[in-house]
């Protein structure tokens, strides 16, 4: 029986995580679960799953949870804040999803990999924020990563060993594949004025608002390159990008030797989660068999990078190093947070990022408080730029 914590329950990658769960009753049991500031669906979630620990990211909220637990007879102890993320990291869990949008899911990330814990990596910030620290605190613990975003759990399953030395193993190049979001082949003219609900209409996957959003501009695409360079050791050159609308090959590796391997999969989170829950073995995830005779021709395309800038931006990053891809991180947080608030134009969320990176150069990544400092204070600039530029 494996303890699985769930940081991030109450999102999409949470609830694919906890009906994976839910599937294998004698396998897995879930020792704890964390919400941002949702104390219903916080505890709804204790009441299906009777955790150990329920966390509440907001501390002001802590003490609704604690009597909300203690009115539905549940057992489950009410901790709140990071002190508490990292307490249900780091307890007894064997397993930790680390589900939490952004850069707020770090610190919990970090605990969880010093802690020694297989982790299921999904908050794909605290890699591009912390690359160098995550994995410096993975061989400190002693633990295991994968990624269980579909492209990274893709490639995972694509190499031999899961990291392994890609020029020993032969690997040419790392393809991600991106679906190229609701706005595929719309020119900038067309951008101009799209809403915050068009944005997040993704034509494949149902996710949060947030990544939705990134998906649209490309920028989660972008946020996964830097990630399979830390995961995978791989180039910036080895990692390219093609645009596929229906995301069903969710990745692929090409081989010195001409073979390219690609995993497939109709476009359901849960296969990922499945394969990383049991690895090595494989489970049922009750994700649809993937039937090639309906689903027909499958398309590639490159990218736009003229109209979808973001994408280059992260390439920018990557090559700056140090604290560049914290800042283009919250860059992006701060503008697509004004997108979604209603205040900042679509077009404009890549012109905050550039300007962000523009005004500030990046330093050498020593320790996390140079990244925090990085992050709060590139989340400063963002605010400025638009304040200027843009008014909010």
């Amino acid at each position: 029986m494996k303890r699985v914590a769930v940081l991030g329950a109450t999102g999409s990658i949470g609830a694919s995580a906890l009906d994976v769960i839910a599937r294998h009753p004698q396998r897995f049991a879930v020792t704890a679960l964390s919400a941002n500031r949702n104390v219903d669906a916080l505890v709804a979630l204790c009441a299906a799953h009777t955790p150990a620990f329920a966390v509440i990211a907001d501390a002001a909220r802590e003490s609704e949870l604690r009597t909300r637990l203690a009115a539905a007879k549940l057992p489950t102890r009410a901790l709140s804040g990071d002190a508490g993320l990292r307490e249900a990291a780091t307890g007894d869990a064997d397993i930790v999803i680390a589900a939490i949008v952004g850069a707020a899911g770090l610190d919990s990330t970090l605990a969880a990999a010093r802690a020694g814990k297989r982790l299921l990596l999904a908050n794909k910030e605290a890699v591009v924020m912390a690359g160098p620290l995550l994995l410096q605190a993975l061989r400190a613990g002693g633990g295991e990563l994968i990624p269980i975003d579909s492209e990274h759990n893709a490639i995972f399953q694509c190499l031999p060993g899961g990291r392994p030395d890609l020029q020993r193993a032969g690997v040419r190049r790392i393809v991600l594949t991106a679906s190229g979001g609701p706005f595929r082949g719309r020119t900038r003219a067309q951008l101009a004025n799209v809403t915050p609900d068009q944005a997040c209409a993704h034509p494949n996957w149902v996710m949060g608002r947030k990544i939705s959003v990134d998906s649209a501009t490309l920028m989660n695409k972008g946020l996964e390159v830097i990630e399979a360079h830390w995961l995978f050791g791989a180039r910036a050159d080895r990692i390219e990008v093609v645009v596929h609308p229906q995301s069903i090959v969710h990745s692929l590796v090409e081989y010195a030797d001409g073979s390219t391997l690609a995993q497939l999969g109709n476009p359901d989170m849960r296969t990922a989660l499945a394969h990383a829950l049991a690895y090595p073995e494989r489970i049922e995830s009750a994700v649809a068999r993937l039937d090639l005779s309906q689903v027909g021709a499958l398309q590639f395309q490159a990218p736009d990078r003229a109209t979808f800038a973001c994408l280059d931006l992260a390439y920018r990053a990557l090559a700056a190093g140090g604290t560049a891809p914290a800042i283009l991180n919250a860059a992006n947080e701060i503008a697509v947070a004004a997108f979604l608030a209603g205040t900042l134009p679509f077009l404009a969320i890549a012109e905050v990022i550039a300007a962000t990176l523009d005004a500030m150069p990046a330093e050498p990544v020593d320790a996390l408080d140079g990244l925090i400092y990085a992050d709060l204070t590139a989340r400063q600039h963002a605010r400025r730029i638009m304040r200027r530029a843009h008014n909010c």
